[in-house]
């Protein structure tokens, strides 16, 4: 779909997300196979590719939503800020799904060099880096402080160790939410009011989204510290409490629309909100941190916490005391709605900005980019790079042939060992729905397949959420692709959820596509998105993508990550009465293979 074979051999593709992961899950929706034929349609989907979350039914009056980012830039420099803010956002695109969403559930990645670089006896780590021990203990502080203070259960994620992460740290951060069905969609409309409530402005954050996009180097800090954002949990936390009051409002919601603040502060809300409709904004009225910020800069910092609203002139006194109510400050920024569909930006009076909205959405060059994939360049980049003073990890092979022997070796690997100290950090039993835990077993000490929570209290229905992550079979990005996606369905499968009922997200973090063998790389995987969504009847409902993750040292060597392709998902169990873990229960069971290993 959507790619064109040319006479050369070559094929030209439009749009790579668009005409293979989106691609999928518009035609299982629509009930079409690959090759055209008729498939039974996909009727649960509810809003995909166009909110800040992706949405399916849960039953017939509530939905669910699902939304994964990456944070690594900030988090390679500030690992407890960047982490902290990163699911802080992931938390604010569930709030801004719809007509605001209750987010029930986090889920959060960690891709990091191993622990002993940096350490005395260990590998050395590259001027401008931090100790990979020093940032993956301090990420997950960040996202154990923000989830357990705003009440959110993190119940599901991973840990994974390849040296070429030494510069470049991936940070996935996942939210799960529940709203009504009837509030899955929403509006700005002419004449409503901007409103934005919440945090105050302040300069951290500007440029957070350039420095996203940036090449990481070893002076990165000195040029991008001010870019990494100032988090406060217990903000958002009244800002998520004020909202639903007034989704929920006896007469009905008080505001038509919301969103959050994403990389480009207002400017990356109000031009999404008003994008059929023009505005106008004075950015004067923008509650400050601090004086002495520009009109620029009030426009586009990302500074955290902040949702704008568009609410009905009528509804603004109401919203207005909901908001004194929960202690969440509130600016009303001026009005959507432009006689000729434009932005017009105004400080204290004066007309310092105007654009044409038609040009803003659809004025953005697409760039032609050519992209190889080279098999044998392939696999020399492939393989984990996490053993002892470099070189591909090789289990037991170099150890006696005592089975004993093996097993401890193995179970000590970085890629095994266990994430029990990282787990019992996090609340997972917050808000009372957890059904099955991150942790399983006579002592709740051994990791489980997937979490399961009930996201209806007075329902016996239950949500399961897991991930798949196949970093080691990257030397073949497409097989890396299917061995995820199938990873995240059996692992959900695993603990009850009804296979015909899962939907999945993608986030794909690559080293520079700017390299035409990296493009092809990235190719390959989406192909494989394709192709294993159809496979499994799995939709993609969101995802998130960072393309130019590498790290130039200061003597010219570029450290790439792995391709990386995470996949997470969550699955409707029927009755968490028959969910299943993973740890064996009574002696003397049988054990049963289903399917071939090869």
């Amino acid at each position: 779909t959507g790619h064109e074979p040319q006479p050369d051999g070559s094929t030209v593709i439009r749009n790579l997300l668009r005409s293979t992961v989106a691609a999928a899950t518009h035609e299982l929706i629509a009930g079409r196979r690959p090759n055209g034929s008729a498939a039974p349609p996909i009727d649960w989907c509810l809003s995909v590719f166009v909110d800040n979350a992706g949405v399916i039914a849960f039953d017939d009056a509530n939905a669910v939503c699902f939304k994964v980012e990456t944070h690594n830039h900030p988090s390679a420099i500030e690992p407890y800020g960047g982490a902290a803010t990163g699911i802080g956002g992931c938390i604010r695109d569930v709030m801004g799904t719809g007509l605001g969403a209750k987010p029930i559930a986090a889920t959060d990645v960690f891709c990091v060099a191993p622990l002993s670089a940096g350490t005395p006896g260990g590998p050395s780590i590259p001027a401008g880096c931090l100790p990979p021990a020093r940032i993956l203990e301090q990420v997950v502080a960040g996202v154990r402080d923000y989830g357990n203070r705003m009440g959110i259960p993190t119940l599901n994620g991973a840990v994974w160790f390849d040296e070429r992460h030494v510069g470049n740290p991936l940070v996935f951060c996942g939210t799960v939410g529940v709203l009504p069905r009837d509030r899955i969609r929403g509006a700005a409309r002419a004449g409503d009011a901007i409103v934005a409530i919440g945090g105050r402005t302040g300069r951290d954050g500007i440029h957070g989204a350039t420095f996203s996009s940036a090449e990481l180097t070893d002076s990165h800090a000195d040029e991008f510290g001010h870019a990494v954002q100032i988090g406060n949990a217990i903000t958002e936390k009244k800002c998520l409490d004020a909202l639903l009051a007034a989704r929920d409002f006896a007469g009905g919601p008080l505001y038509n629309a919301v969103t959050d603040c994403g990389a480009g502060g207002f400017s990356s809300a109000v031009g999404e909100m008003g994008g059929e409709l023009g505005a106008e904004v004075h950015l004067d009225r923008a509650p400050l941190k601090y004086d002495g910020l520009s009109p620029t800069e009030v426009w586009i910092s990302e500074a955290q916490e902040r949702m704008v609203l568009a609410v009905p002139a009528d509804q603004l006194v109401d919203f207005r005391a909901v908001c004194e109510k929960h202690e969440v400050e509130l600016a009303e920024l001026g009005r959507f709605g432009t006689p000729d569909r434009s932005l017009r930006l105004f400080w204290h009076g004066t007309e310092v900005g105007r654009l044409d909205m038609r040009f803003l959405h659809e004025g953005i060059p697409t760039p032609t980019r050519e992209a190889l994939w080279d098999p044998a360049w392939g696999a020399a980049q492939g393989g984990v790079r996490c053993g002892h003073g470099g070189g591909a990890a090789t289990g037991a092979d170099a150890i006696a042939s005592r089975i004993d022997a093996a097993l401890r070796a193995l179970m000590a690997h970085p890629n095994i060992a266990s994430r029990e100290w990282i787990i019992r950090q996090y609340d997972h039993e917050v808000q009372g729905g957890s059904v099955i835990k991150p942790l399983v077993g006579a002592r709740s000490d051994g990791p489980g397949d997937a979490a399961v929570i009930m996201p209806v209290p007075d329902s016996t229905r239950g949500l399961a959420i897991g991930n798949g992550l196949a970093t080691g079979l990257c030397a073949d990005p497409y097989l890396m692709g299917l061995a995820a996606i199938d990873e995240c369905v059996r692992n959900l499968v695993c603990v009850g959820a009804n296979p015909d009922r899962i939907a999945i997200l993608d986030n794909f973090c690559w080293p520079s596509c700017k390299d035409e063998r990296n493009l092809g790389s990235l190719v390959r995987a989406a192909e494989a998105c394709y192709d294993g969504a159809h496979a499994y009847r799995t939709p993609f409902i969101s995802g998130k993508d960072s393309l130019n993750n590498q790290f130039v040292a200061a003597d010219g060597r570029v450290i790439q990550i792995p391709p990386t392709l995470l996949i997470s998902g969550f699955g409707i169990v029927d009755d968490v009465e028959h969910c299943v873990t993973m740890d064996l229960k009574h002696a003397g069971n049988l054990l049963v293979l289903v399917g071939e290993t090869s």
